[in-house]
């Protein structure tokens, strides 16, 4: 009796052992972002310049410098996702707008933004070094932003009929609809687009930290200026030393944020039966079962119900009166116009200073670039997705496996490629194999990753009943792909082929001109084209090769993937 009586006041204690872990984990957060956050404020000169040391023990330091520019512009793009991605889903007119934008602002590679933004930023923080970082932190949010901002459109777009008619029956405030219908739905894709987008934040880490444009270079310190110095200076021990570095930041990374966070994602899913085995991470039993994170929800829920109710009566459920056939069309016509009009006088501007600058014979032979940058990037998404679509399907059908896998798939996707890219310039120039083919190789190394990802959270998203009933009625094969599986991940893997389109031509960047030391490989491409350009601060060049690239996935997205977006969701929704 003692030793019952024992064990159930030890139970009740209101702090224990994960209490006291996880306290120490985030005092210690805190302290190494404050001691790291400090290097942000340093004075930045045109005599005080940020350098570089190939000193491997400076590497922890640059990791940490580096993986905190990563977290920062991961906050910043969730933010902008949950309110772009809403406004373009819930508004017909808003999307009419927000979504073409998007198509653009996913097709301007990382170098077009820091052309534009890093003189901006160090005129508005002037004498610090914190404008660098912010347009460090700017160009990492583009490479993050617009694939996790795809993924929360498609899945509002894609929420069950049955559930939005619940949410109208019980009249849920525009707050309460998104906070309990549209972000639950929306978590699980979220969540690993949010791990591939943070593998191709690494993939841009030397473009953003370490930057030549318009005829200047600034570095700033981190793991990914710390590769651009070695790759410089052909300091094969110091790259492998960062490589080392940036695998273990990965692999702590994964650990300590990634798998507990896919974990608790979990909890979201849509199906009336359990999952056979849910994902398991041992940092998120910790913080379950400390009482720290109940103690703290408890003081913040008053808070938390005020404001939600005050969101609620902000946003109360309005019920618009039928339209009679023709009613309202007339302001439709007017906002349609008023778009079309904008983009006449843009293009125009635009077309008026190109002409002005370089002529029709460059513009016809940057088109001619962009073909052949095309072809790279189509014949990429469609060796991706025969190969990665049905080991995304295994991963994401089997808990087990996904346990074991996912560690090493968010490896590989979070793997900066572009940092091996001086091995494969080696092995090019050895083996002779033409830089045209090997830019494809080097291309899909940074964004056939969506494509998987994608594959496994549709595949995931899958209600295990519908599998269970599939199992009963012997569904094997094709059948069974073209009954349940297709149907299942389609939205998924238009979205995943969207955003690996648009990060293999972003990738073009720096895939189509390669370096090792003196000897660099360039291919035939825009790619190569807006590099050149950038780093010689031909705005007229940059603006041309830029607005083609757009041209290009605009129009790729217009003619292939909405319309496949549009298959999707009114052949396969739920």
């Amino acid at each position: 009796m003692r030793n019952v009586s024992y064990a159930s006041t030890t139970r009740t204690l209101p702090f224990g052992l994960p209490d006291v872990a996880v306290t120490l984990g985030v005092l210690t957060l805190l302290a190494i972002v404050a001691k790291v956050g400090a290097g942000a404020f340093v004075p930045f000169t045109a005599k005080i310049v940020p350098h570089v040391d190939l000193d491997p023990r400076n590497l922890p330091y640059y990791a940490a410098r580096s993986t905190l520019r990563m977290f920062v512009a991961l906050v910043w793009s969730t933010l902008f996702t949950l309110v772009y991605g809403y406004f373009a889903a819930r508004s017909k007119r808003a999307e009419r707008v927000l979504i073409p934008l998007l198509d653009i602002l996913q097709s301007v590679p990382v170098l077009g933004y820091l052309s534009v933004i890093i003189t901006a930023f160090i005129a508005l923080f002037h004498g610090s070094l914190l404008g660098l970082e912010f347009a460090a932190v700017f160009a990492i949010f583009t490479s993050q932003a617009w694939n996790m901002t795809f993924s929360f459109y498609q899945s509002l777009k894609s929420v069950p009929y049955e559930l939005q008619e619940a949410a109208a029956l019980y009249r849920l405030s525009g707050w309460q609809r998104f906070v309990q219908l549209d972000v639950p739905s929306a978590t699980i894709g979220l969540v690993w687009n949010a791990m591939i987008s943070f593998g191709g934040g690494w993939f841009f880490l030397a473009a953003s930290e370490a930057i030549t444009v318009l005829n200047h270079s600034y570095t700033l310190p981190g793991v990914g200026s710390y590769v651009a110095a070695a790759v410089a200076a052909q300091d094969l021990p110091a790259l492998g030393w960062a490589i080392v570095t940036i695998a273990v930041v990965i692999v702590v990374v994964d650990q300590l944020f990634w798998r507990p966070v896919v974990a608790w994602a979990d909890r979201f899913r849509f199906e009336q039966s359990a999952a056979a085995e849910a994902p398991r991470s041992w940092v998120f039993d910790v913080v379950r079962a400390a009482n720290v994170p109940r103690l703290l929800e408890r003081a913040w829920a008053p808070a938390a119900d005020t404001i939600g109710r005050l969101l609620s009566a902000a946003t109360e459920a309005r019920f618009a009166p039928r339209r009679k056939m023709g009613e309202g069309t007339q302001t439709d016509r007017i906002f349609n116009a008023a778009l079309i009009l904008v983009v006449i006088l843009l293009c125009a501007v635009a077309l008026r200073f190109i002409l002005t600058t370089v002529g029709f014979e460059e513009i016809f032979k940057v088109f001619g670039l962009g073909l052949a940058t095309m072809t790279r990037v189509v014949i990429l998404v469609v060796v991706a997705v025969f190969v990665w679509t049905p080991i995304g399907v295994a991963i994401g059908f089997n808990p087990r496996l996904a346990g074991t896998l996912q560690p090493v798939v968010q490896f590989l996707s979070s793997f900066p490629a572009n940092f091996i890219f001086p091995f494969a310039t080696l092995a090019f120039i050895r083996l002779g194999v033409p830089i045209n083919f090997g830019s494809i190789l080097l291309m899909a190394l940074g964004s056939q990753w969506y494509i998987l990802f994608n594959a496994i959270a549709g595949a995931q998203s899958i209600p295990t009943e519908l599998r269970e009933m599939c199992d009963d009625c012997d569904l094997q094969g094709w059948r069974r792909w073209r009954r349940l599986i297709i149907p299942g991940i389609f939205a998924s893997l238009v979205t995943g082929a969207i955003t690996a389109s648009g990060g293999a031509w972003n990738a073009s960047i720096v895939s189509e001109i390669v370096s090792w030391g003196n000897t660099t490989l360039t291919a035939t491409g825009l790619g190569t084209y807006i590099t050149e350009a950038t780093t010689k601060g031909d705005w007229s060049r940059i603006i041309l090769g830029v607005g083609t690239m757009s041209v290009f996935v605009v129009a790729a997205n217009r003619v292939v993937w909405r319309p496949l977006y549009g298959y999707a969701q009114k052949r396969f929704a739920q």
